[in-house]
């Protein structure tokens, strides 16, 4: 596995990681077997970062990662996040929360559930509206001096707040959706902020969520309880213009000779080397499928002829039904 530091000082870690979000929840019926199976041969084939949050499952993620990574806790780089609270009695009901209390409650509990003495990488999942980020912060930097987290991370956080948080403590990874078809960073001074300030960039959903590997023809392909039924760009018209970009990708990758997936995968590998892309994935054959981008080379002239064919906002819809609580 060719590795990529994460963060001008931060920690060399394995150039994919692996989102282990959708083992759990969000899209369709889980297999825990093959879940754990699939993160064993991530870190056989040398996967090193893995990422969870709470709020996946409502805990349910950190406890199926906990179970895989038994045993083999000094071959992992764990990253997991705080901040979308969601009510035991209503789980889709959320807020978020920054305060400094609830920071330290959090990572507690992650802990326990993760049952490892530290964190690797602790992200505020989103940006607190109502908390100063530099309270937040602080709170994350007093794990780090009790030695419960190793490095900061934020999410979905704007070039402001980035701004206002490495004056705190240094951060290590920005956590963001990015994509051929999600380009928002690119625009909106976070990339710029994040490099500047040696932030590494962790890149979630790196495949549209699934949809630019080509494996979905219809809004009818998804399960009643998968996000993407719910979510605008896999609606109505906005489903059947978006499909037209997930064909430039599939003749694209043909004439490489590769699959569509890693031809999204390979071009974000090439936006830079402190990209760390963390395609999610339930399934071994998926995961074998997506390091395969690894050995994918893009030449400048395919660069630029896949970059005029995405360009920023070329996908239509929404990346969630609610944008209110990203870049703030």
């Amino acid at each position: 596995m060719v590795t990529r530091r994460l963060g001008r000082n931060g920690p060399e870690v394995g150039a994919l990681g692996l989102g282990c979000m959708g083992m759990s929840e969000f899209y369709g019926q889980g297999d825990e077997a093959e879940s754990i199976r699939t993160i064993h041969r991530a870190l056989e084939l040398g996967v090193t970062m893995l990422d969870t949050a709470d709020m996946y499952g409502s805990g349910a993620n950190e406890e199926l990662v906990a179970k895989a990574i038994s045993g083999r806790r000094e071959q992992v780089f764990l990253a997991t996040k705080f901040g979308i609270v969601r009510d035991p009695a209503a789980p889709m009901q959320r807020s978020i929360s920054g305060r400094p209390e609830y920071v330290r409650k959090a990572c507690d509990a992650s802990l326990r559930r993760l049952r490892v003495s530290h964190i690797d990488l602790y992200y505020q999942h989103r940006v607190d509206a109502d908390t100063p980020i530099e309270e937040t912060v602080g709170a994350m930097s007093e794990l780090v001096h009790a030695g419960k987290v190793r490095f900061l991370g934020l999410s979905e956080a704007s070039a402001a707040s980035i701004e206002r948080a490495v004056a705190v403590h240094a951060i290590t990874a920005l956590q963001n959706e990015w994509s051929l078809w999600t380009r928002d960073l690119e625009e909106n001074g976070q990339l710029a902020a994040a490099r500047a300030h040696g932030i590494g960039i962790v890149a979630y959903s790196p495949l549209g969520r699934g949809f630019l590997t080509g494996a979905f023809k219809s809004p009818d392909d998804f399960a009643p309880d998968d996000f993407r039924a719910h979510s605008p760009r896999f609606q109505g018209e906005n489903f059947k213009r978006n499909l037209e970009l997930v064909a430039y990708v599939e003749s694209l990758a043909k004439s490489k000779g590769c699959a569509p997936s890693q031809l999204a995968l390979a071009w974000l590998l090439r936006r830079g080397d402190d990209v760390v892309p963390i395609p999610g994935t339930k399934r071994v054959k998926y995961l074998q499928e997506n390091l395969g981008a690894l050995s994918v080379e893009l030449s400048d002239d395919e660069m630029s002829t896949i970059e005029s064919m995405f360009p920023p906002n070329a996908a239509q819809g929404a990346r969630y039904p609610d944008m209110s609580v990203v870049n703030r």
